[in-house]
């Protein structure tokens, strides 16, 4: 049985994501590159979006049909311009927006073993913008361990 020590080093990072609008982009490479500059080789990394409107989610990175396929029952479980919201301050799409980061989640926390996010063969970050028009997304990367 191992026994647990505490994080001899954490690391803290940020970047910026400029989305097209609606739609997902990868950034799988970005906190790659920042768990393997901060030198942890054993730990957890987390990632979080400081965002009410966009979230972080773990997908299939190989087919893009799985992202197309979210984003098209999104749109049916949460359509924009719903009567039965009362929040469109920024529009139809507000609200919606809204309903899909909760649902979906502003952070990740993933294992880190020999310097890399341990994700599956098929697994890719994504940060997912649920608003219509382009925005400027801020990612906190934080990574602690050994």
């Amino acid at each position: 049985m191992s026994r647990a020590t505490p994080a001899e080093h954490v690391a803290q990072n940020g970047f910026t994501v400029h989305t097209r609008g609606r739609g997902f982009s990868e950034i799988t490479v970005k906190v790659a590159e920042l768990v393997a500059a901060s030198g942890v080789q054993t730990g957890m990394v987390n990632i979080f979006t400081v965002h009410t409107s966009c979230s972080l989610l773990i997908s299939e990175n190989a087919d893009p049909t799985v992202r197309e396929d979210l984003e098209r029952w999104f749109a049916r479980a949460v359509p924009d311009g719903d009567a039965i919201f009362q929040h469109d301050t920024e529009g139809p799409d507000d609200m919606p927006s809204h309903v899909r980061a909760i649902l979906t989640g502003v952070s990740l926390t993933i294992p880190v073993h020999g310097g890399k996010p341990q994700l599956g063969t098929w697994q890719g970050i994504y940060l997912w913008e649920h608003r219509i028009d382009p925005h400027q997304r801020k990612v906190t990367v934080t990574v602690f361990g050994h």
